[in-house]
C-alpha cells in the first residue's frame, strides 16, 4: 500500500525506486531506535498542491536529530523543496509524507558519525479512520520525560505507542489513551488528545507530550473563533461523561471519540466544538482558507 515498483523515494541526495534501495543491517537506527522523522501532508488546494505547515514539520525533524546527536546536512528550505519534488515524481497531491533521518553503520551506543535520509510519500487517508471513536485508557504510560525527549519524533519512542494501540484493539477498542507518570491524561499513541465540558476546550499542557503541529494549529483556530481552550492537566475522571473529545495529529488529522472506557460522551458529535474545529480545519488545508497558516 505504501509503494508500487515505480514509487520514487529521496535517498542520501539521489532519486532511486523504493524497491531498489539498499540499507546496511548494522546501522545503529535498525537496532537500537536512535531515528527521527517527521509525519507530514500535503494537500491539493485551488493553488495546487501544497505542502501542510513544511517549515514547522522540519524544523522539528532538525531539532529532534540534534537532540539524538545525529548530524543532518540539509535545511529548511532544501528539504521543503526536495519534497516537492517528491510529489511531482510520485504524481502526489494528496499525501502523506515520511521524512525520516537515520544513524550510520555503528554497533555502539555512542553517536554515529554516519547519517541518512529518506524521503517518500504515499496516499493514506485518516490514520483514525472516519467514524466516532471508543478509547480506552492504556495500562501503558508514555516515557517520562527524565527517560528521554517526549517532545522529540524518535523511532524508538513509539515502541510505547506499538504497545498501547495494540493493548487496545485486543480489547476490542479503537485506539488508547496514556497518562503519564503522575497519572494525568497525556496523548493517544500517536495524537494529542482535546475534551470538551460546559463550552470550554480542555488539553494537556505541553512537557509530558509530543508538541503537535496539528495541536497548535487547533490552538489557533480556537483563538481565531473565540473558543475558550485551557491547557491544564487532568485525570480521566474528568474526562469520562464530558461533553465530547478527540484526537488531533498530521495522520489522524481531527479525529471525534465516541467513549472512554465505554462511557460515552454526552453531546452528538455534530453538535461538538470538535465537529467544527474539525471542518474548519480540513476547509484551511484544502482551500483558499490559509489565513496565517504556513503552507510553503
Amino acid at each position: 500500500m505504501y509503494y508500487n515498483d515505480n514509487t520514487i523515494v529521496f535517498f542520501n541526495g539521489q532519486w532511486v525506486k523504493a524497491k531498489d534501495l539498499m540499507i546496511s543491517p548494522y546501522v545503529q537506527s535498525m537496532h537500537y531506535g536512535n531515528a527521527v522523522f517527521e509525519g507530514i501532508r500535503s494537500y491539493g488546494t485551488p493553488d495546487g498542491t501544497r505542502i501542510f505547515k513544511s517549515e514547522e514539520h522540519f524544523k522539528r525533524l532538525l531539532f529532534s536529530a540534534k537532540k539524538m546527536h545525529i548530524k543532518v546536512n540539509y535545511t529548511i528550505e532544501e528539504l521543503t523543496n526536495f519534497t516537492y519534488q517528491l510529489l511531482e515524481k510520485n504524481n502526489l497531491g494528496n499525501a502523506y509524507i515520511r521524512p525520516l533521518i537515520f544513524a550510520g553503520t555503528n554497533m555502539s551506543l555512542i553517536p554515529s558519525d554516519e547519517s541518512h535520509i529518506i524521503l517518500c510519500a504515499w496516499e493514506w487517508e485518516k490514520y483514525l479512520g472516519t467514524k466516532l471513536l471508543d478509547v480506552m485508557t492504556s495500562s501503558y504510560q508514555r516515557p517520562n520525560p527524565k527517560s528521554c525527549h517526549v517532545e522529540t519524533k524518535v523511532t524508538g519512542h513509539y515502541v510505547n505507542s506499538i504497545l498501547a494501540s495494540t493493548e487496545a484493539k485486543e480489547k476490542g477498542f479503537d485506539e488508547a489513551l496514556l497518562l503519564d507518570m503522575n497519572d494525568n491524561v497525556a496523548e493517544g499513541p500517536g495524537a494529542n488528545f482535546f475534551f470538551e465540558k460546559d463550552g470550554v476546550l480542555y488539553t494537556c499542557p505541553l512537557g509530558n507530550i509530543l508538541p503537535g503541529i496539528t495541536r497548535a494549529t487547533i490552538i489557533e483556530l480556537c483563538e481565531e473563533l473565540g473558543i475558550k481552550i485551557v491547557e491544564k492537566h487532568f485525570k480521566p475522571e474528568e474526562v469520562k461523561g464530558s461533553d465530547s473529545a478527540f484526537f488531533t495529529g498530521t495522520a489522524a488529522e481531527v479525529s471525534g471519540i465516541n467513549s472512554l472506557d465505554k462511557i460515552p460522551f454526552k453531546l452528538k458529535w455534530d453538535d461538538s466544538i470538535g465537529s467544527i474545529l474539525q471542518s474548519k480545519y480540513i476547509r484551511r488545508v484544502a482551500f483558499n482558507e490559509y489565513g496565517k497558516f504556513s503552507l510553503v
